[in-house]
């Protein structure tokens, strides 16, 4: 049997204060930048701050914090999308916004994060890695696994999704590893080479090992992969990855990151996190720190989750966590020091468990029932159309493991059902045809295995549920209080502030609130 990696509890509490302390420097650094394309020259915050920024990339985080806080066991998609539903639905921006609207109609993830969501590509997710990293130190695959899941609430199926499974592992690795270019190769052994995430990172690396100066390699990512969205993940993973590799020290990594522009908040906030693992908090200079201080300022959208209100109060429930699930981690655990097997780094590269998971039908529905992980696979999308049949597949495990369990498909009344073959182990397909069907249908699939029962109830959208969505465009906002407008707090002012004159009450109320 082979050594697990033993980390000191005292040097992965110091690594761990480090990331939010660097997280909460860079995000700061780079917010008032945010979006805009064009090369910054900062050296230095620019204003500077009297304490951190309010940032999302953060505030995330402490949602899933008050997750793991209350769940006995790792949790599963369905209890992270109800996380999402109690405490991030007021967000309208991009993924989160479209995110929020799926689960409010009734999908579950990972469909919830693909159907009619033009933002799957961009930055949502992969800035909320750190908290997996610290989960799972010292095992890259194991929180690549956990940052799939999360990505799967906002990003299935797109470079968001490998790019939080990236960074995931690159910060976890980051407690026992401190060479850029080992974490780097770490992190992209956890997703497939074909992916743009894993394109601009090893261009990036190209451009600094053939000496290609910074503003060169800059401006060649951007050229080759900056055409898109300002958050688009893909180029900001490449500015992100020359921050870190030009950079000469703590602040200049940071700036050089930053100062590629795009979605600034971001590379700078998750560059501060890698180098604050790496080096811990004495690696974190005292001019960075004194100007933002530990205070954690949280976003006017961020539900009330229990959020800590400092880095030294989250770092500390931090640590709980990480030993509660401690025994959920294969090749990690934690000593009174820190000792490292001489096969670290093969330990470090295991990434059987990733690639597993990356095989999980973006367009599928998966909920836990008593045991039993039921799949419903929409054959394409979430949306059934009069008059044309239907398959459906539905697929059943118990421990990750297929099971031939009989399984029995209900659809709303005057629906026609037929069973297909069984196909591969633990799956069924299913023919559905209706004429009349509804804005939203529900399906219930019955589980029995061995004499054990479960059942699940799945959404169907109709062709009315299912018109699609501006390019581009956000979910409506109140102009008042910048939440989606189903969670609008100041309905009146809403009102008056579209100015329908003459437009029935109640249609408005219908149409806009869910």
């Amino acid at each position: 049997m082979k050594k697990k990696i033993q980390l000191g509890k005292k040097e992965y509490y110091d690594k761990m204060y480090a990331c939010w302390l660097g997280k909460n420097i860079g995000g700061t650094l780079g917010a008032p930048y945010e979006v805009k394309k064009h090369v910054n020259d900062l050296t230095f915050y620019s204003p500077v701050p009297q304490g951190s920024a309010p940032n999302d990339d953060l505030d995330l985080q402490l949602v899933w914090l008050k997750l793991l806080e209350d769940k006995a066991a790792l949790p599963e998609l369905e209890d992270i999308a109800g996380y999402w539903k109690k405490f991030s639905a007021n967000y309208p921006w991009d993924e989160y916004g479209f995110c929020a609207r799926n689960l409010e109609r009734g999908l579950l993830p990972p469909v919830s994060g693909c159907f009619e969501n033009f933002f799957i590509d961009n930055m949502g997710s992969p800035i909320r890695s750190e908290i997996w990293a610290c989960l799972f130190p010292a095992n890259p695959q194991a929180a690549a696994v956990m940052a799939w899941k999360d990505s799967a609430m906002d990003h299935s199926g797109g470079q968001g999704t490998y790019g939080e499974m990236f960074w995931a592992a690159v910060e976890s690795a980051a407690f026992v590893e401190s060479d850029p270019e080992i974490l780097i190769k770490i992190g992209l052994e956890m997703i497939p080479g074909y992916t743009e995430i894993s394109r601009v990172i090893r261009d990036a690396v190209w451009c600094y090992k053939n000496g290609i100066r910074w503003a060169d390699a800059r401006n060649k990512l951007a050229e080759c992969y900056g055409g898109n969205h300002g958050c688009h993940a893909v180029p900001n993973h490449g500015f992100t990855i020359l921050g870190w590799l030009y950079g000469k020290d703590f602040g200049d990594k940071l700036c050089k990151a930053v100062n590629c522009g795009y979605d600034t908040d971001c590379t700078g906030a998750t560059l501060g996190s890698v180098l604050g693992i790496i080096g811990g908090r004495k690696g974190i200079p005292k001019k960075w720190l004194a100007p933002i201080g530990e205070k954690i300022v949280l976003h006017k959208l961020t539900g009330k989750c229990g959020a800590p209100k400092n880095v030294k109060e989250l770092s500390g429930r931090m640590l709980k966590i990480a030993e509660k699930f401690e025994g959920c981690s294969a090749s990690a655990g934690f000593g009174k020091r820190t000792v490292l097997p001489k096969d670290l780094r093969s330990l470090l590269f295991k990434n059987e468990e990733a690639l597993k998971i990356l095989k999980t039908d973006p367009q599928s529905s998966i909920v836990v029932r008593k045991g039993f992980t039921i799949t419903l696979h929409y054959n394409g999308d979430p949306v059934i159309l009069p008059g044309i049949r239907k398959t459906l597949r539905v697929s059943v495990a118990v421990k990750d493991v297929p099971v031939n369990a009989g399984i029995e498909l209900k659809a709303p009344k005057g629906w026609q059902v037929l069973e297909g073959n069984s196909g591969e182990t633990g799956s069924r397909s299913f023919e559905l045809l209706t004429r009349n069907e509804q804005g939203r249908n529900i399906i219930t699939v019955v589980v029995n295995f061995r004499g054990q029962k479960a059942s699940a109830d799945f959404m169907l959208f109709g062709s009315e549920e299912a018109k699609g969505f501006e390019p581009g465009r956000n979910v409506r906002s109140c102009k008042n209080c910048g939440r989606r407008i189903i969670k609008c707090t100041c309905k009146k002012s809403r009102i008056l502030d579209f100015g329908l004159v003459g437009f029935d009450q109640k249609d408005f109320l219908d149409k806009f609130f869910m």
